[in-house]
């Protein structure tokens, strides 16, 4: 049987340290974008593939897994899973790979340390222009507060806007992956055409 991406992913989990492991499963839970603490807490690497890929399916789940094996330090492990994904003839490369061909989103997303938000947050300033649906995904993702909410709206220019809402961005880089993701669904020309 040809290993699919949650087969690759079972055998990389399974190779984890029991306390890289547990740092696998909080990482997951931080990101707060659809995976429940009763679906991996206590649960095996068998249990935690299954979660993943029903969350973030199997075309992207070996992406955010790499994600999250590099925030965990865990770069072995990462290299590790873009080898298997590669020989399996997946279309994916790590975030760190330094092979040739286009930037994945996750290599796109942070690259070198830096994060794609903060890279590219004068460009950010200068064209994005619709505030309130971005705004209204920061708050459904509790990203920022109704009264930061309101407070941002009520700032006269756009790119006065921008900027407050990168200072809520300082909190965490979780916070940024979800602003990044939302400016792909609101603003995705611009982010193509600054990646």
């Amino acid at each position: 049987m040809a290993p699919n991406p949650k087969k690759v992913l079972r055998d990389i989990l399974e190779d984890l340290k029991d306390a890289d492991f547990q740092k696998f499963r909080v990482e997951l839970l931080e990101r707060k974008d659809g995976v429940k603490t009763s679906q991996v807490e206590g649960k095996g690497f068998l249990d935690v593939a299954d979660v993943m890929v029903s969350v973030y399916t199997e075309k992207k789940v070996l992406l955010v897994a790499d994600e999250i094996l590099r925030e965990i330090r865990c770069v072995d492990a990462a290299e590790e899973l873009a080898k298997a994904a590669k020989k399996a003839g997946f279309p994916y490369q790590g975030a760190a790979s330094g092979e040739g061909g286009a930037p994945t989103e996750a290599a796109a997303v942070k690259r070198e340390g830096e994060h794609f938000v903060d890279r590219h947050r004068e460009k950010l300033i200068q064209r994005v222009t619709n505030i309130a649906p971005i705004l209204d995904g920061l708050l459904q993702k509790k990203v920022i507060l109704q009264e930061t909410y309101d407070q941002i709206l009520r700032l006269q220019t756009t790119q006065s806007q921008m900027r407050e809402i990168f200072i809520c961005l300082r909190a965490s880089d979780a916070c940024k992956d979800i602003f990044f993701s939302i400016l792909q669904e609101k603003e995705g020309f611009l982010i193509k055409d600054l990646i």
